[in-house]
């Protein structure tokens, strides 16, 4: 089953918010390109930096600025409120697909032994086939 992902390119200028609709049946995430600002929706958004930065801070923040991907629980909505720069984002949507998720660094597969086989594969140098 495909997850039939929706993608929009959104810009907010300084200090504005703004609130995006979201289908319930979907999940989403957004990813910071410029600027910050503050997500908001019902169960409290947690910013996961992309960079290496305070790894074991697991705090939810309360903003998420350049190169953060924020996370979205269930919800309808996705309220933004725009930092004193403004704020550039992909917010992506799609349907669940329904599958495990065994996820470690930048490889993400299914079961926790789909995921040791492409770490060996990744350290023989055979993870990239053609």
């Amino acid at each position: 089953m495909a997850a039939d992902p929706v993608y929009l390119d959104v810009s907010i200028a300084p200090g504005q918010r703004k609130t995006l609709p979201v289908e319930t049946t979907r999940h989403a995430f957004v990813y910071v390109f410029a600027g910050s600002g503050k997500f908001c929706n019902a169960s409290g958004p947690l910013a996961v930096p992309t960079e290496g930065i305070a790894w074991l801070d697991t705090a939810p923040a309360s903003a998420a600025d350049n190169r953060s991907l924020v996370i979205f629980d269930r919800g309808d909505e996705v309220a933004v409120q725009a930092g004193p720069d403004g704020i550039r984002f992909l917010l992506v949507s799609g349907k669940p697909l329904g599958e495990p998720v065994a996820w470690y660094g930048p490889i993400v597969m299914n079961t926790q032994e789909q995921l040791r086989q492409a770490f060996d594969e990744l350290e023989e140098g055979t993870f990239l086939k053609r």
